[in-house]
């Protein structure tokens, strides 16, 4: 008799990759408009998107997070 299960992979240890998309950086950064987010988004020091769907691009959540934590003063300085 032969198994027809596919072997499965053992999770333990392995952190899940969370990921971001414009909206979810718009609405962490405040709210901002989808040009202000392109915007940031655009920026040469904004972290590279891991990947660009046909929905648009997705960011690694702890790279945009990282990122938010150095320049989220420099951007609201910039808004005024």
């Amino acid at each position: 008799m032969t198994n027809c299960h596919a072997p499965t992979v053992d999770h333990v240890g392995v952190k899940p990759i969370r990921l971001m998309g414009a909206h979810e950086i718009r609405v962490r950064l405040g709210g901002v408009s989808r040009q202000r987010a392109y915007q940031i988004t655009s920026r040469a020091d904004f972290p590279k998107p891991v990947a660009d769907l046909a929905q648009g691009k997705v960011w690694a959540t702890e790279d945009v997070e990282a990122w938010m934590r150095v320049h989220r003063r420099d951007i609201d300085e910039a808004d005024d």
